[in-house]
């Protein structure tokens, strides 16, 4: 019954979407170009660094909440928190009043990390940096990341139930970049040194003449 309590509020705090909210106020349906997805990502890409930033924050905010707060509730229930962290990703992913189409959970599922462990987050980050700026490609942060975690947590707890909650949002997160795996194969993925230049540090992407 608790454990349904933590899922519960993970999920609706993780069922927030800051993007979607602001696409109704600037009348602009961001599921309809760039990634088609509810995230900072296709924030980026349609309201610049500013927005982007502030969704990317608040993702990965609800997650850490949702940890803290399940966590505090529920502090006499093992997991707790990775019940209602990993519910958070899931609500991110999956928001019931959106028919279950919302984003691909990326900053959400960093900060259900940043609540487990801030030192497994830095080392994660790292780790998937490096994989990243090696393969020239974003979605690799989040598929090794989504490998790497499960493992990290499970050894952390020295217990196969915490993997298996940590592997369930993990699939989440993985089943939702496969569309990235294919558009590597196609040759068509944006490769992460102009995604960063684009859209973060904006030293491109400007019109001819400016």
């Amino acid at each position: 019954m608790y454990y349904l309590a933590c899922a519960g509020l993970g999920y609706l705090l993780g069922s927030i979407s800051p993007s979607y909210i602001l696409s109704k106020v600037k009348n602009i349906d961001i599921r309809k170009d760039g990634t088609k997805n509810l995230g900072a990502s296709n924030t980026f890409m349609h309201f610049g660094t500013f927005w982007g930033v502030f969704v990317m924050l608040f993702d990965i905010f609800k997650a850490f909440a949702a940890i803290k707060l399940c966590a505090f509730l529920f502090h006499e229930i093992p997991y707790a928190g990775l019940v209602a962290g990993s519910a958070s990703v899931l609500g991110h992913n999956y928001p019931f009043y959106l028919k279950f189409k919302g984003g691909k959970g990326l900053a959400s599922f960093g900060g259900f990390v940043l609540g487990v462990s801030p030192l497994l987050f830095l080392i994660l980050l790292i780790l998937c940096l490096i994989i990243a700026f090696i393969l020239n490609y974003g979605c690799t942060m989040a598929l090794s990341a989504t490998v790497l975690f499960p493992i990290m947590v499970g050894i952390k707890y020295r217990s196969v139930a915490a993997f298996i909650i940590a592997a369930v949002c993990s699939a989440s997160v993985f089943y939702k970049h496969t569309e990235n795996i294919k558009r590597i194969k196609a040759g068509e993925e944006t490769k992460f040194s102009v995604f960063i230049k684009k859209y973060v540090l904006k030293l491109s992407g400007k019109k001819k003449g400016e």
